[in-house]
C-alpha cells in the first residue's frame, strides 16, 4: 500500500535530529538544484545547518542563470569535508550517478530516475514522476509550507525543464505540483532564466556546422571536432531541429577524453535512444528518450581505427555507424 504524502514527510523528518549538520549532495541541473533548495526549507529550524554541494561543475548558461538570478549557495563537493556532517540527503540522483558521490553515504534519497538497487534509511524513489522537483513540492505541501518566490520560481522551472513543457510522459501529479507553484512563482525571472541559454563563444561552432553539415532526406549530421562543453552539441542539435524539413539531427564533438553524439528527432514512429544504443552501445553508454538521446564513447577505444583529428573522416564514420531506418 502506497505512503500518503504525510506519512512519507513523517518518515522523512524521523531521519534527523536538531543537532544534525546536514549535507545535501546534487549533480547540479535545475531539478536537482530546486530540490536541494527545498531540502533546505523543509529543514529550516529543525536542524542545526544543511550545506547544499554539486558534484559537478555548472557550465551551462542556463544553469549558471539560475544559480546567479536565484543566489543559490553551492559549495563543490572536492571543496568539503563529508565527515563533518552527521546526515546526508541525495536528491534527483542515485550514488552510482557520478563518482564523487562515492565520498558520502547517504541517509535519505528522494529520487525520480529508476532505481539502481541504492539502499539507504529512508528512500523515496518514483521513476514514473516527471520530476523530482514535483516530489519535493508534494513534501512542502504536507508540511504546510508555502514556497517563497525563490523556492517555487526554482521548483517551476524545474518540472519545466525535467518534463520538457510536459512533451515527455509526466504523471497528473506533475501537472498538480506546476500548476501548485505557478501561483508563487516571479514568472519573469523564470522566462529569463529558461531564455539564458548561450554563451558569445559558443557562436562560431553554429558557424562551423551550418559550413560542415551533411544532409540527406531530412537527417542532418554534424562533427564540431573538439568543443569546451558536450551541451554545445545538444544546441547544434536542437538548432536543426528547428528546420522545417529536418526529422533526424545527430550533433557530435570531442570532449576530454570521449566522443559525444547527441541524438535528435521529430518524434513520429522513431525511437532515438533505441537507434543511440544499436549504433553505439557496444562501443560506450547509449540510450535516451524516444526523441532525444545521448551516446559517450572514450576517445582511447577509437584511436587507431579512426583518425579524431580528421573531422571530416569522423563525421564520415558516425553516418555509416547510425542505424537511422526512418
Amino acid at each position: 500500500m502506497a505512503l500518503s504524502a504525510k506519512e512519507r514527510l513523517t518518515r522523512f523528518y524521523q531521519q534527523f535530529s536538531p543537532a544534525d549538520q546536514v549535507l545535501v549532495a546534487i549533480s547540479a541541473d535545475p531539478d536537482a538544484i530546486g530540490c536541494a533548495l527545498a531540502v533546505k526549507r523543509l529543514l529550516w529550524r529543525r536542524v542545526a545547518g544543511v550545506t547544499l554541494s554539486n558534484v559537478n561543475v555548472i557550465e551551462r548558461p542556463d544553469n549558471q542563470a539560475m544559480v546567479r538570478l536565484l543566489k543559490i549557495p553551492l559549495i563543490h563537493m572536492e571543496q568539503i569535508d563529508p565527515e563533518t556532517f552527521t546526515r546526508v540527503v541525495l536528491v534527483d540522483s542515485q550514488p552510482d550517478h557520478h563518482e564523487l558521490f562515492s565520498r558520502i553515504q547517504p541517509h535519505v534519497i528522494i529520487d525520480h530516475h529508476p532505481d539502481t538497487g541504492v539502499r539507504a534509511p529512508f528512500l523515496d524513489i518514483r521513476p514514473q514522476y516527471g520530476a523530482t522537483a514535483s516530489i519535493l513540492t508534494e513534501y512542502l505541501r504536507a508540511a504546510k509550507i508555502t514556497p517563497s518566490i525563490k523556492l517555487a520560481t526554482a521548483l517551476f522551472h524545474a518540472i519545466k525543464v525535467d518534463t520538457s513543457n510536459f512533451e515527455r510522459k509526466t504523471l497528473p501529479e506533475d501537472l498538480r505540483a506546476f500548476q501548485y507553484l505557478f501561483k508563487f512563482t516571479n514568472i519573469h525571472l523564470a522566462q529569463k532564466i529558461e531564455r539564458v541559454y548561450m554563451k558569445l563563444e559558443y557562436l562560431k561552432y553554429f558557424k562551423s556546422a551550418l559550413d560542415s553539415r551533411w544532409l540527406k532526406k531530412g537527417k542532418v549530421f554534424v562533427h564540431l571536432g573538439p568543443v569546451v562543453n558536450p551541451d554545445i552539441c545538444v544546441l547544434i542539435a536542437d538548432f536543426f531541429m528547428g528546420i522545417d524539413t529536418i526529422t533526424w539531427s545527430i550533433a557530435s564533438g570531442l570532449w576530454q577524453d570521449k566522443l559525444i553524439l547527441i541524438f535528435r528527432n521529430d518524434g513520429v514512429l522513431k525511437d532515438a535512444g533505441k537507434v543511440a544504443k544499436q549504433s553505439f552501445g557496444e562501443m560506450g553508454s547509449a540510450g535516451g528518450h524516444k526523441s532525444m538521446a545521448r551516446a559517450e564513447i572514450p576517445i582511447s577505444d577509437l584511436k587507431g581505427r579512426l583518425d579524431l583529428k580528421n573531422d571530416k573522416r569522423v563525421l564520415s564514420w558516425i553516418i555509416k555507424k547510425t542505424r537511422v531506418r526512418k
